[in-house]
C-alpha cells in the first residue's frame, strides 16, 4: 500500500509539472526572454578581416562565411565558420542556461580545439569567456565580444588576457555582413 500512494503521489507532481508548462504558466527555459538574446548572430554572413591576423599576407583581407541558426526546438544557436583563404572550419553550439543565467558556447574545429566559454549579453554586446587556463608560464583568459550590432553587421573580436582580465589584447577582429550585403574589394 505504502508503494502504491508513492507512485500515485510521483505520478500527481509529474502531471502537475507537465500541466504548468502546457498551460504557459511558467515558461520553458528556452521561451525566457534572455533565450533569445543571441537571436542578432542568426543568418548568412559574409566575414572581413586583416589577412596578417590569420597567418595571411600583410595588407590583404581575410574573407569567410558564418552560417547561424536555432535548433532542437529553437533552443541551440548553432555555428557553422569557414574561412575561405585560412584553413579554419568550426561548429559551436551555445545555449542560454536558466539555471545559471548565463550564455555558454562549445566550440569545435578543424584544428582540434576545444573551447568552453560562458558569458552574457550586457550593454548592446555579447561577451562570452574561458575559464583562466595555463599556457607556458602564463596563465590565459581567452574572450569573444560581439559588438556594433545593427540588423545587417557586427564586429567579432577575439581577445587574450595575461592579466586576470584586467587588460585584454586583440588577436582576431572579424566584420560581420549579412551576406550580399558586403562589398569583398572593402579594405578592413
Amino acid at each position: 500500500m505504502k508503494i502504491f500512494r508513492v507512485a500515485m503521489f510521483l505520478a500527481l507532481i509529474f502531471f502537475v509539472n507537465a500541466g504548468a508548462y502546457s498551460q504557459g504558466s511558467a515558461p520553458r527555459p528556452c521561451e525566457v526572454p534572455n533565450a533569445s538574446q543571441f537571436d542578432f548572430w542568426l543568418g548568412e554572413w559574409d566575414l572581413t578581416w586583416r589577412a596578417e591576423q590569420s597567418g595571411g599576407k600583410k595588407g590583404a583581407v581575410g574573407k569567410g562565411t558564418n552560417s547561424i541558426t536555432k535548433m532542437l526546438g529553437r533552443c541551440v544557436v548553432r555555428e557553422d565558420f569557414n574561412s575561405l583563404d585560412a584553413g579554419l572550419s568550426g561548429n559551436s553550439v551555445s545555449v542560454y542556461n536558466t539555471s545559471k543565467g548565463r550564455w555558454q558556447q562549445t566550440w569545435v574545429d578543424n584544428q582540434g580545439s576545444y573551447l568552453l566559454f560562458s558569458g552574457e549579453f550586457e550593454a548592446g554586446q555579447m561577451t562570452l569567456k574561458t575559464e583562466p587556463f595555463l599556457r607556458g608560464e602564463k596563465t590565459l583568459i581567452n574572450r569573444m565580444v560581439f559588438r556594433n550590432i545593427t540588423p545587417n553587421s557586427l564586429d567579432w573580436d577575439w581577445q587574450t588576457s595575461a592579466d586576470g582580465g584586467k587588460t585584454w589584447k586583440d588577436l582576431w577582429n572579424i566584420h560581420y555582413a549579412k551576406k550580399g550585403l558586403l562589398n569583398l574589394s572593402k579594405e578592413r
